[in-house]
């Protein structure tokens, strides 16, 4: 082993491995906006009926994976783990850092590059995250 080869093994040791897009990973439940089909933020996530669009999506998107915010009490996402069990899809509850914004994110396992993975209804505007689209 060299020693840029040891260097990097002990800073992985002590500070992790190394993550690229730190800040889109934090917005994204763990994924990347390129893999993004579509996000709810908190807000929409709590509305009682679910978004057809995020039923569509997961429909239409069998292999994406269902990303829900570990922050918010199980009763605001349950519905949409009950859809992600009708259609099949993988979820997965993210607990594991701070997530203020999204609540919901469906993601595939590589690149779709879409350019509107929000629903822009009264609850987004709301958001913080309407400024940062």
């Amino acid at each position: 082993m060299d020693d840029s080869s040891m260097d990097q093994y002990i800073q992985q040791g002590i500070y992790g491995t190394l993550e690229t897009k730190k800040d889109e990973r934090r917005l994204f439940l763990g994924s990347i906006r390129e893999r993004v089909i579509i996000a709810l933020t908190i807000g929409q996530v709590r509305r009682k009926a679910v978004y057809k669009e995020v039923e569509q999506a997961l429909n239409s998107n069998k292999e994406a994976k269902l990303l829900l915010n570990g922050q918010m009490n199980y009763g605001d996402f349950s519905k949409y783990i009950q859809l992600a069990n009708k259609s099949g899809n993988d979820f997965t509850i993210v607990s594991d850092s701070f997530h203020p914004l999204l609540g919901l994110v469906l993601a595939a396992p590589t690149a779709v590059d879409k350019d509107k993975i929000y629903i822009e209804d009264e609850i987004f505007r709301k958001s913080q995250l309407s400024n940062k689209k």
